[in-house]
């Protein structure tokens, strides 16, 4: 089993010049570009497949990679790499809007491992919320009906504003024990953890997602019907 602290795919050594490199995408000593199929986006920046990121020198790296691929470097060469160098700035854009967001990088890395579970539980209502999401959509379910009828709908529209706010504070539950989770897979990489610890933490990671994917409709439902009321 691969420790989750050597888990990489970057390339070594340059196609070209044969000289080590010091990224996946273009060669510093002969400007090469390289093509470097299936290298994740944290291999992209150069980094370790962590769920903390700094932001600032994600986005110093993103910049200087932005202008060795500039598209007006390579004005001169080859169709190929004309092609490329548009190629791989697509690609680092993607990765750079990937890594800087919190929850598209978890989501990101349980894809990577082979490990994003969605199937049906990201649509049930975890069995704590069922009451409250049943009373939920009786009121929106009243709220539409009232809208019809022309009835007064100041009542339900409270009690919405009401729900709104409690499932808006669960889901900053929700982000804070993916953030305390994300922290832990940290621990794991740092500490060169086995699969086997690594599958728990990115299980209980998958739970988080699936849980705030599932509460974050329900806030955008509310808010949506509140919007048009």
């Amino acid at each position: 089993m691969t420790p989750l602290s050597v888990r990489s795919n970057v390339p070594m050594v340059c196609a070209s010049c044969h000289e080590r490199l010091q990224g996946p995408l273009i060669c510093g000593s002969c400007g090469k570009l390289q093509s470097p199929e299936g290298t994740d986006y944290f291999a992209l920046f150069g980094l370790p497949r962590k769920l903390w990121v700094e932001m600032g020198g994600l986005e110093q790296k993103f910049l200087q990679l932005s202008w060795k691929l500039h598209p007006d470097n390579f004005v001169n060469a080859s169709e190929e790499d004309r092609e490329l160098s548009l190629k791989r700035s697509s690609e680092l854009n993607d990765a750079y809007r990937t890594l800087k967001d919190p929850v598209a990088r978890v989501e990101y890395l349980l894809a990577i491992e082979g490990e994003r579970k969605e199937g049906e539980r990201k649509q049930q209502a975890p069995p704590e919320l069922l009451e409250e999401v049943f009373e939920l959509n009786e009121w929106l379910d009243e709220l539409r009906e009232a809208k019809s009828a022309g009835a007064d709908i100041a009542a339900l529209k409270t009690k919405l504003r009401a729900a709104e706010k409690n499932f808006g504070a669960k889901l900053a539950e929700v982000d804070a024990q993916m953030q305390s989770t994300a922290r832990e897979w940290d621990m794991a990489v740092d500490e060169g953890a086995d699969d086997a610890t690594g599958k728990k933490i990115m299980t209980r990671l998958n739970e988080h997602l699936n849980r705030r994917s599932y509460i974050r409709n329900l806030v955008v439902s509310v808010a949506k019907e509140l919007a048009e009321a």
